[in-house]
Order: structure tokens, then C-alpha cells, then sequence
């Protein structure tokens, strides 16, 4: 994502998993978002592609907890003004939690912009192992990440569940 962000020349980055798909007219929102003056940073809410009904659930609570504590993940496309990237120090060089490393080191510049049109990102990992173990699996390397827990031990843990 470093050497994505470097081989650009726009003054406006989006991040993006492979999996998640934009919303039709996420460049003028994302243009439109970041010319705020005091704005650097934003993500969209997110929506997972399955049919489950606690899929809408998990979605309505990982956009209220991004709301709430100002971090985003890669699930809902990150973006930011370069200098603002740069300042921040780019995404840091982790196995995983890089998405919140980076949103935290952003925070500090400003608030997100947190865009309601919703990214769709893939929701196999929550149907193929589970929805309730894939909660648990999130909160655990959430709460661990925040211990200080090596990210390389968490990825380890996050392909294994």
C-alpha cells in the first residue's frame, strides 16, 4: 500500500481490499469529503455481500464502532490526502492492523469523514467459519492488538481462524 500510495500522483489516496468494491460516484465523495479544510482523513460505512440476516447486524455495528472511536479498517476503504498519509507516516510495516495503526496515527490530524454510501465487501470469511467465531476472532485481535500483542503472532491467528 506504501508503494501504491508513492507510485500516485493525486493529492487523494483511497485504500482498498482486493474484495471490497466502491459505491458509484466514490470519487467526487471522496474529492468532495477531503476538500473540508480541516479534514484529512475518511472511510466509507461498510455492507457485507451475504444474504444472513446478522450480516446487517455486524455491518450496523462495525460503522457505529468506526463512528464512535474514529478507527477504520481496510474493509471500509480508507482515505486521505497524501500529505496527511505522509504526516501520518504511511501504513507501518506489520503483518496486520496496519489499517488501525494508520487510522489512529491519522486521528491525530483529525476526525474522519465517514461517508454513509457503503463499500460491499466480501462476507466469506463470516459465512465459512461462522459468524459468531468470526466476532469473537475480531474482538480477540482487536483487544490483543491494543495489549501490545505481536501483529505477526495475530496474523498467524487471523489465517488460522
Amino acid at each position: 500500500m506504501n508503494a501504491g500510495a508513492a507510485a500516485a500522483c493525486g493529492w487523494a489516496l483511497v485504500f482498498l481490499h482486493a474484495d471490497t468494491r466502491l459505491p458509484s460516484g466514490w470519487c467526487e465523495l471522496v474529492l468532495r469529503a477531503l476538500e473540508t479544510r480541516d479534514r484529512k482523513w475518511g472511510r466509507f460505512d461498510v455492507r457485507l455481500d451475504g444474504a444472513h440476516p446478522m450480516l446487517r447486524v455486524i455491518e450496523r455495528a462495525m460503522n457505529l464502532r468506526s463512528r464512535l472511536s474514529g478507527i477504520a479498517t481496510g474493509d471500509q476503504a480508507i482515505f486521505t490526502t497524501r500529505d496527511a498519509f505522509r504526516e501520518a507516516g504511511g501504513f507501518p510495516d506489520i503483518a496486520l492492523m496496519e489499517d488501525v495503526a494508520l487510522s489512529r496515527a491519522l486521528l491525530t490530524r483529525s476526525r474522519p469523514v465517514c461517508l454513509r454510501n457503503a463499500v460491499t465487501t466480501s462476507s466469506r470469511r463470516w459465512e465459512r467459519n461462522g459468524i459468531a467465531r468470526t466476532i469473537v476472532l475480531m474482538w480477540r485481535l482487536r483487544l490483543e492488538y491494543a495489549l501490545g500483542v505481536d501483529p505477526e503472532k495475530l496474523a498467524r491467528l487471523y489465517r488460522g481462524g
